[in-house]
């Protein structure tokens, strides 16, 4: 299971749903996307220092997927079919479900733009 920025958000903050959802997980994963979006958005945070010492603490038990020639291949596929359906999505998300194809994971996320994404399983909690 991939986490979107969103989900990993709300497992740092302890929402209960998710803890329970991915205690189930055999595989959880983070792209690297989410790790910079979830530091942007932490950036202004008063919260900062703790969101921060958290992924120090935590991070290195997720396996933090990069991107690679494959990946942009899916991602281009990915962005080419949404613009054909007439569904876009934010650039970001579309590098997450390119990840999750290449990985063959499910994306787990509240956004239901994913849901467009040929292919792809969407998971929420």
């Amino acid at each position: 299971m991939i986490l979107d920025t969103n989900a990993l958000s709300a497992f740092i903050d302890g929402e209960p749903a998710i803890g329970v959802r991915l205690s189930v997980e055999a595989h959880v994963a983070v792209p690297v996307i989410v790790i910079g979006e979830f530091r942007y958005g932490i950036g202004g945070s008063r919260y900062r220092s703790r969101y921060e010492q958290w992924l120090d603490d935590h991070l290195e038990e997720f396996e933090i997927l990069t991107v690679t020639e494959p990946t942009a291949q899916m991602y281009a596929r990915v962005r080419v079919s949404l613009k054909k359906l007439g569904r876009p999505i934010p650039a970001n998300d579309a590098w997450i479900a390119a990840l999750a194809l290449q990985y063959r994971l499910p994306v787990l996320s509240r956004d239901e733009h994913f849901d467009a994404v040929p292919g792809l399983r969407h998971e929420t909690w």
